[in-house]
């Protein structure tokens, strides 16, 4: 057995998984914006705020037209992606990350399947992204389950100042193989 076949998801089972929720979601907003910091001199996000407020909002993650996956590895949450609404047809994965200890076991790939299977589901027939351009890896993520790149497009939550730092990216799920 493969180290990504150990790798299992779930759906967030909602208020007993906010502490692991909040810790990825943090976890992930203080990485991305000491990167950003790094990279381009800006801070996009107050990480606490923005977790209080997606935790506030987190109906927005629920089904029918939302998920909140968790990845686990070895009993331990190791990784969590969303899937929200933008329209009847178009969902959009928000805040996928994996904790930097568990990379490279699939956990990545086992979110972002997860995700893809849940936005079947939905009916969705396309699903978006925005990702910071340094995260190259997860790109090549994205690009292997058939992403292409596209302009910002006018639902993104990023504040405009803050566009030109990001990929934008989007699957065709009537076409999609996957």
């Amino acid at each position: 057995m493969n180290e990504s076949e150990k790798v299992n998801t779930r759906t967030a089972v909602i208020p007993d998984d906010f502490e692991a929720i909040k810790k990825l979601w943090f976890d992930y907003l203080v990485w991305g914006n000491d990167k950003m910091h790094e990279l381009y001199g800006v801070h996009p996000h107050n990480p606490k705020e923005t977790v209080e407020q997606d935790i506030q909002q987190i109906d927005k993650f629920q089904p029918p037209y939302g998920q909140l996956i968790l990845a686990i590895y070895e009993g331990k949450v190791c990784g969590l992606g969303s899937l929200k609404r933008i329209n009847p047809e178009i969902g959009e994965i928000k805040r996928m990350f994996v904790d930097p200890a568990s990379r490279r076991i699939g956990a990545g790939r086992a979110i972002l399947n997860r995700l893809l299977l849940e936005a079947r589901k939905v009916g969705y027939k396309k699903i978006r992204l925005d990702s910071p351009k340094f995260m190259e890896a997860a790109h090549a993520l994205y690009r292997r389950f058939g992403f292409r790149d596209i302009d910002a497009y006018p639902e993104m939550e990023i504040p405009a100042a803050f566009k030109d730092y990001l990929l934008f990216m989007e699957l065709d799920l009537t076409h999609d193989t996957t």
